[in-house]
C-alpha cells in the first residue's frame, strides 16, 4: 500500500503528526530539510547559517558517540534522511565494520564542495545580494500595541514593551 502525503496539510502542534508529515514527504520536500549548520568561518564568509548537505562536504560530528570527529560525506540517503561519512564506522561483535548513519542536524559543515555549478551559483547570488550575516543585523526594539483579551471592549489598547516579555 502506498503511503499518502497530504499537500493540504498546513501545521499541527502534535509531534506525531509532524513526524508523520516528514516521514511520508516526497523526496523533493525532504531535500529542503536536509540542511546542516555552517562553521563560524563559513558563516562569516558566505553570510549563511545553514546549507544543504552534499557528498564531498567536509563535516564535524557534533552529537553522538563519534562527537568531534571530522570526515567527508560519502553517501546520502534522502529517503531515510541519513548520511554516511568516510571513516565513521561501527564495529559489530563479529568484527564486521558497517557505515554509521548520521542525521544532518547532528553535524557541522567545515568545508563546502563547490564543484557543483548550481550550488556555487546559489551561494554567489546570496553574496552579491549584499545581505549581511544574520548575527550582524541588530534587532530594533519595536513598540507593539495589543488588546488585552481579558479587558472589557470599551477599554483602551494596552502598550506592550518588548523588554518586559
Amino acid at each position: 500500500m502506498k503511503k499518502q502525503f497530504s499537500t493540504s496539510w498546513i501545521r499541527s502542534t502534535q509531534p506525531r503528526k509532524q513526524r508523520k508529515y516528514g516521514y511520508n514527504a516526497p523526496l523533493h520536500r525532504k531535500q529542503k530539510k536536509f540542511h546542516a549548520h555552517l562553521s563560524a568561518e563559513l558563516r562569516k564568509k558566505y553570510g549563511l547559517r545553514s546549507v544543504s548537505v552534499r557528498t564531498g562536504d567536509t563535516i564535524r560530528i557534533a552529537r553522538g558517540q563519534f562527537k568531534k570527529k571530522d570526515g567527508k560525506v560519502d553517501r546520502i540517503i534522502l529517503k531515510r534522511e541519513r548520511m554516511f561519512v568516510k571513516g565513521i564506522e561501527l564495529i559489530k561483535k563479529d568484527g564486521v565494520k558497517i557505515p554509521y548513519p548520521l542525521h544532518p542536524s547532528n553535524v557541522l559543515i567545515l568545508e563546502l564542495d563547490l564543484g557543483d555549478k548550481k550550488r556555487k551559483k546559489k551561494i554567489e547570488a546570496h553574496l552579491k545580494k549584499g545581505s549581511a550575516p544574520a548575527e550582524a543585523v541588530p534587532a530594533a526594539p519595536v513598540m507593539a500595541t495589543q488588546k488585552n483579551p481579558l479587558s472589557r471592549p470599551d477599554e483602551k489598547l494596552k502598550t506592550v514593551h518588548p523588554q518586559h516579555h
